[in-house]
């Protein structure tokens, strides 16, 4: 590791056991309108965005079909492809967008692999470093959605198959179909319902991604729980955020988002955090 790529600092992980990633992500939502909808405000921003990850050793890029809709993954093909060899990109598929801040589930098997040959197009590859269920939809059976992602690995178009805010029932259902590399549920310091998904996925050897791992912003208050905490230890609340979330779990891989550079650098300076074990319990302690 280098200064030049702090982002290192958080470790690395395996996701499938054999493609490396650096646990601290980059999430692509909020590069998109208001209400998720649209272009971005500033699209030289968020393409600057994109490109300072890269340059601080950010490897894994999570989007989604839905984001805009279309615009993340577009704007991530824009600002990085030729792809570096160590960039991983996780899209997903299975909702439908209807307006900003509308979201439907849609898993019919032929959808999902519409959206697959859609997103290939769109990020230009050859095939999607890991391709999620963003939502379980309960008008089709678990079994077709999820085997119709397997379908797509076993055709080559996918690497590995991810799920998306589901249960520890719901995911035993989906491997009795396929493997699945990842799970993507909301989580935080203060939001914590799916610790027992997290606790089953890091004994299963299953990667963990929280989303909303600042809560929205609530994280990142300078008035927020973590005021005091941040100040004690000479930090924004945002990194100490992050830095539980990276202690908390090896597993863990949080895709904190933002459409400023200089957010993104804050974010990224997370992965150096040393918490001690005192640090860590009384951060623990926060509800």
């Amino acid at each position: 590791m280098t200064d030049a790529k702090p982002a290192q600092a958080s470790g690395s992980y395996r996701i499938g056991g054999d493609l490396p990633v650096v646990r601290l992500g980059y999430g692509a939502m909020q590069l998109t309108g208001p209400g998720v909808w649209g272009p971005p405000a500033d699209r030289e921003g968020a393409l600057a965005v994109l490109r300072r990850a890269v340059e601080l050793g950010v490897t894994l890029f999570d989007t989604a079909d839905s984001y805009g809709p279309t615009v993340a993954e577009e704007l991530i093909a824009e600002a990085l492809r030729p792809y570096a060899d160590d960039v991983v990109i996780a899209t997903k598929a299975g909702l439908l967008r209807t307006g900003p801040d509308a979201w439907v589930p849609l898993g019919h098997p032929s959808y999902l692999r519409q959206q697959c040959e859609l997103s290939l197009r769109r990020l230009g590859v050859e095939a999607i470093d890991l391709f999620q269920l963003h939502r379980v939809d309960p008008a089709y059976p678990l079994e077709d959605q999820v085997g119709e992602l397997a379908k797509l690995r076993e055709e080559g178009k996918v690497r590995h198959v991810g799920l998306s805010e589901v249960s520890i029932a719901q995911v035993e259902e989906a491997r009795a179909v396929t493997e699945i590399a990842t799970v993507q549920n909301l989580f935080n310091l203060t939001t914590r319902d799916a610790e027992p998904l997290l606790d089953y996925c890091e004994a299963e050897g299953i990667g963990f991604i929280p989303w909303f791992p600042l809560a929205t912003g609530e994280l990142s208050k300078q008035d927020g729980p973590l005021a005091q905490a941040a100040a004690d230890h000479g930090a924004e609340p945002a990194q100490l955020a992050l830095a539980w979330l990276l202690r908390r779990s090896p597993a863990v891989l949080p895709i904190p988002g933002t459409k400023s550079v200089d957010h993104l650098e804050s974010n990224v300076a997370a992965a150096g955090i040393d918490l001690s074990d005192d640090e860590f319990a009384a951060l623990d302690a926060v509800r």
